[in-house]
C-alpha cells in the first residue's frame, strides 16, 4: 500500500488526516533523507502495521540501507528511552534522577547517519511516545548544531499526522474485523 492508498484507505471522518498526510509528506521541505528516515521511524513507532506495511517500501526506495537502519534504530532506542525517561521524569522522587540508567545507548554516539539525522528522527519518535526529558534533550542538540525550529516542527508535524493515521486506521480495522 503505497501513501496514496494509505490516504484513500482512510475514512471521511478523517478527511483532514488525508489532507495533512499528503502535506507533510508531498510537500515537506526536508531533505530526502531526512523526511523518510522521519517517515520510517514514526511509522515504526506508530505501531500500526497498516501504517508501517505502507510507507516502509517507499522509505527504504528513498533511503540508503545506512540510513534504513538508522531510522529503525531510532524507532528501537527511543522506544526505550522515552519509557525509562519519562517514568524518571513523571516520580516525584528526585533521586532517580542521580541514578545511573545502565541501559546500552551506543547507537545514539554511533549511528551511522549524519548525527543531525538521527536526532531528527529520536525527536519525533519521542513525540510519538511524549517523552518530555527526550523531546527537550533532541531539540537542544538539534538547535545547538543549527537546525531551525521550522525544520524541527516539520519533524513533530510528521510524527503527529503518522500517529493519527495509524490511530485511526487501526481503530477501523478493529471496528470491521
Amino acid at each position: 500500500m503505497a501513501l496514496d492508498d494509505l490516504k484513500s484507505a482512510l475514512p471521511d471522518y478523517a478527511k483532514d488526516l488525508k489532507l495533512n498526510l499528503g502535506s507533510v509528506i508531498g510537500n515537506s521541505e526536508l531533505p530526502k533523507q531526512q523526511l523518510w528516515g522521519t517517515v520510517l521511524a514514526t511509522a515504526i513507532a506508530s505501531r500500526s502495521g497498516i501504517v508501517l506495511r505502507a510507507l516502509e517500501p517507499e522509505a527504504k526506495e528513498n533511503l540508503s540501507a545506512e540510513a534504513y537502519t538508522a531510522a529503525k534504530s531510532a524507532a528501537a532506542i527511543m522506544a526505550m528511552n522515552n519509557v525509562y525517561y519519562r517514568t524518571r521524569h513523571l516520580l516525584s522522587d528526585p533521586e532517580y534522577g542521580t541514578l545511573r540508567a545502565g541501559l546500552r545507548m551506543n547507537v545514539i554516539g554511533n549511528p551511522g547517519v549524519e548525527k543531525v539525522d538521527f536526532e531528527l528522527w529520536s525527536l519525533a519518535v519521542s513525540a510519538i511516545n511524549g517523552c518530555g526529558m527526550c523531546l527537550d534533550s533532541h531539540e537542544q542538540v538539534l538547535r545547538k548544531a543549527g537546525v531551525d525550529r521550522e525544520t524541527i516542527q516539520e519533524a513533530f508535524k510528521i510524527a503527529s499526522v503518522v500517529q493519527a493515521v495509524g490511530a485511526t486506521l487501526e481503530a477501523e480495522a478493529q471496528l470491521q474485523g
